[in-house]
């Protein structure tokens, strides 16, 4: 692309220029600097705020250019140049840039320094390349550099994002014995790494020594110890430390907040998380999607269908967005609690709002239809989403088939071949309901073909399952099958017999193997 920006300074010249291939690019930063050579030559700041621009602009391969025109053109290049275009590499997140400028510095007889060193680390922590970061921290040394506190900080902060929360809890130790102080960024890793692999314990000791090591513990580190607990199912010890927040001198925020309200989600304490709810509006603390969708998955755990709905339909009065989980977790509580009507309006309304209804908000409302008897209705949503291209599982399949147990065994069985045709793999409960179906539509000899198939899927069969399969041939006619069958359960159920593959007069091979 032709310049046109001759009367800006070169650093803005740089940085407008546009997205071209890697020789223009190259051949423009030539034409931009030419003009600046002497300049360059007798003045090397400039170019380090140049390059500085770059890095703040996100330009590394025009960084890049810039180190190649100095070093070809005799321009002198020391290390604030290379510090300002490896911080570039890491704020654009070019990794490997970034360390193949560490490594080229010795060539020109650049020391590599502290600087260069941790903007390399940081690259790669950006870019989840964790290994990489510790190989850097532990070369640090052998290039006669010693890591700081940032060099830590980030090395830290890479194990928490590739899940190490070990490494990340030794290099925090480890920082103490080489005599660097860590701080309140060190600790926060470390109990975010904990945090995300469920190392609650490890998180809340980590917390109660941050006084210890002459640190406050911020907010930060609190909600990552109360996301920690809430993730271990420890609703207590979530409002616990909450609580104790006040006592140290810090405000629960909305991440507080939404942590310990989720905390009280998996612990079925629908009551508190709606209080939480209520206690972010008395400290003008404003509820977002997040709050209001584990609120609602409380009341949906507890079945609490009328409270869910006063909670979502409370929503846009406070301009919050109803999303995909607040609209999928009320549907599930008109579910448990029988009321699909109400759950196929919602599922009406997410349409209306313009929140196309997911998989899971699809399968919820299956399971109502299926729990209200509703098999027609259950089919229709299982046919409408494939015109929606939402992809039905096994979930899906599973209430639907269950939805026509009740003597619908023609549509039944099908849906079960239907499954293995998307390569779903039908579980027991599918099994389970087409079975039951093939009784009630006193379809003996498919009930027999199912049960076996439930066996060659390795499908352990439990006692209702076979009782729905003697009840099939009890009014089939099949005297001679029901007391055979009935003579092998009880021959299993004595521990006289190990389950196994029996043969029954007039029949196939069938499975007799029941679930532990």
């Amino acid at each position: 692309m032709p310049l046109a920006l001759s009367n800006q300074s070169p650093l803005r010249q740089l940085v407008l220029l546009g997205e071209v291939s890697r020789q223009e690019e190259a051949d423009q930063v030539e034409q931009v600097l030419c003009g600046q050579l002497s300049r360059l030559r007798s003045n090397p700041k400039l170019a380090t705020l140049i390059l500085s621009d770059l890095a703040r602009s996100r330009r590394p391969q025009l960084a890049q250019h810039v180190l190649h025109f100095m070093r070809a053109n005799h321009v002198e290049v020391n290390v604030f140049h290379f510090g300002a275009a490896i911080s570039a590499c890491e704020k654009g997140g070019q990794w490997h840039l970034a360390l193949s400028l560490l490594r080229s510095m010795p060539d020109v007889r650049v020391s590599q320094n502290v600087i260069t060193c941790n903007a390399a680390i940081s690259a790669s922590e950006k870019a989840g390349q964790w290994k990489l970061a510790l190989a850097l921290l532990n070369y640090m040394p052998d290039m006669t550099v010693k890591p700081d506190q940032i060099s830590y900080n980030a090395a830290i902060s890479s194990c928490e994002k590739g899940g190490e929360w070990q490494l990340a809890v030794a290099l925090l130790f480890n920082m103490h014995g080489r005599l660097l102080e860590a701080d309140g960024i060190s600790c926060s890793a470390a109990i975010s790494a904990c945090e995300k692999q469920g190392q609650w314990q490890v998180a809340l000791s980590l917390l109660r020594q941050m006084p210890d090591m002459k640190l406050e513990p911020k907010e930060i580190s609190c909600n990552a110890a109360i996301s920690a607990c809430e993730k271990a199912g420890k609703w207590q010890l979530a409002l616990i430390l909450l609580s104790d927040m006040s006592s140290m001198n810090l405000s629960p925020d909305k991440i507080s907040c939404n942590a310990a309200i989720s905390a009280c989600q998996k612990g079925g304490q629908w009551q508190l998380a709606v209080r939480l709810l209520s206690y972010m509006s008395g400290v003008r603390l404003a509820a977002d999607e997040i709050s209001y969708s584990a609120s609602i998955s409380a009341c949906e755990t507890e079945g609490q269908w009328q409270m869910a709905l006063n909670l979502l339909r409370r929503m846009p009065q406070l301009r919050v967005t109803p999303n995909k989980i607040s609209y999928s977790a009320a549907i599930s509580t008109c579910e448990k609690r029988g009321r699909w009507q109400l759950a196929l309006n919602l599922l009406g309304d997410m349409n209306v709002v313009k929140v196309p209804p997911d998989q899971i908000s699809y399968n919820a409302a299956v399971s109502a239809c299926e729990k209200g008897g509703q098999w027609q209705l259950a089919l229709s949503i299982l046919s409408y989403m494939a015109d929606v291209d939402v992809t039905p599982n096994e979930i899906t399949y599973s209430a639907a088939i269950s939805a026509c147990e009740k003597g619908q065994w023609q549509v039944a069985t099908p849906l079960l071949s239907s499954m293995t045709e998307m390569r779903l793999r039908p579980n027991k409960l599918s099994f389970s309901s087409a079975i039951r179906a093939c009784e009630r539509g006193h379809q003996w000899q498919l009930a027999l073909k199912l049960l076996s198939d439930m066996f060659q899927s390795s499908l352990p069969a439990d006692e209702v399952t076979y009782s729905a399969v003697i009840g099939a041939c009890e009014k089939g006619g099949q005297q001679v099958i029901v007391l055979s069958l009935l003579n092998i359960m009880l021959e299993v159920a004595l521990g006289q017999m190990a389950p196994t593959t029996v043969s029954i007069h007039g029949c196939e091979p069938i499975a007799v193997y029941f679930a532990t």
